[in-house]
């Protein structure tokens, strides 16, 4: 009788298991803390059902748990990529990079900052949207300049036309921006507990070769890249900067692309 119940047990479990969602089923070894189950299971979501601001959110935060800051970063930079109003990938991606041992100085201008965080407060979308909305409001300035019979309202349109047209520029400018960023694969994350910053695009041979050692989840911009056929570890280096003025070489191994 104990086997019989055991059996049932075991059948009702695989039908449950069966009737799940892939992500389900991640959440669910999520929620037992089997992360490496949930890694595995939110990883075949992505590529079985396709990628989600959500579920690379869970990831990340499955990565965290296992230990692994780097890919945990990687994953709630791609949440951000597909919305970047998700406000918990934020949080939680805030919260890792506190505790990253490599912090570089932000040298970008404070225009610069401004743009990304305007760009961040909707998708690519909403800004495509946005800029529409706008465009619709320019005509009908124009036509107010052009038709109303005051001249007071004729001067609103015009003014009011000025202010428009350059809101529309930027509005479509951010729209456009937003899109080439969510596509873009131009920026990586160290995802091993440590690797070197090469003055040249191979492992130190001697002191003339400089050396600066960065740490797991530090964020990289990927400007160049040559393949290294004879370095057994990679068979590609990148030329990454670091911010602005930093530039140097490091194995694509040891970094993902976000």
């Amino acid at each position: 009788m104990k086997h019989l119940i055991a059996l049932l047990l075991t059948i009702a479990a695989t039908v449950t298991a069966l009737g799940q969602t892939l992500a389900q089923q991640a959440d669910s070894a999520y929620n037992r803390e089997d992360y490496r189950s949930a890694i595995e299971l939110y990883n075949q979501a992505i590529r079985t059902d396709g990628p989600g601001t959500d579920v690379y959110y869970n990831l990340g935060n499955a990565y965290f748990r296992n230990d692994n800051p780097g890919k945990a970063v990687v994953a709630y930079e791609r949440a951000l990529r597909i919305d970047p109003t998700n406000s918990d990938a934020r949080h939680n991606l805030d919260f890792v990079r506190a505790r990253i041992q490599d912090r570089p100085e932000d040298d970008s201008t404070f225009l610069t900052n401004l743009h990304e965080g305007i760009m961040a407060s909707m998708t690519a979308n909403a800004w495509a949207w946005t800029a529409l909305a706008v465009f619709v409001l320019l005509l009908g300035a124009i036509a107010l300049y052009i038709f109303a019979p005051a001249v007071n309202l004729r001067k609103a349109g015009f003014f009011g036309g000025i202010v428009l047209l350059f809101v529309f520029g930027y509005t479509l400018y951010v729209a456009s921006d937003s899109a080439s960023l969510s596509q873009s694969h131009e920026h990586a994350v160290v995802i091993v507990p440590m690797t070197q910053l090469n003055s040249v695009p191979r492992a130190a041979r001697g002191s003339d070769d400089r050396v600066v050692p960065i740490h797991e989840g530090t964020r990289v911009e990927i400007v160049d890249s040559v393949p290294t056929p004879d370095d057994p570890v990679s068979p590609m280096w990148y030329c990454v900067k670091i911010n602005n003025s930093t530039r140097a070489w490091l194995r694509a191994s040891d970094v993902e692309r976000i």
